[in-house]
């Protein structure tokens, strides 16, 4: 079985406010779990949320783009 993350600790992890996450709950961006009035994030849902937002950067090719003169 996957770990339960509180909202804290998710807010840990990713390094913001308490209210992101529940933000991403609110919209339902991002898998959630009721335990009674308890809210948990699964930890395989963070990561997949983490890595599908992830933007890789952009390599440019040498010389393709020159200077203005």
């Amino acid at each position: 079985m996957d770990r339960l993350l509180t909202v804290e600790e998710v807010a840990e992890r990713l390094g913001t406010s308490v209210r992101f996450p529940r933000r991403l709950i609110a919209e339902r961006r991002i898998t959630f779990v009721k335990v009674g009035r308890h809210v948990r994030i699964p930890e395989d849902a963070l990561t997949g949320f983490v890595t599908a937002h992830t933007v890789m950067p952009v390599r440019r090719r040498p010389g393709r783009y020159r200077r203005a003169a």
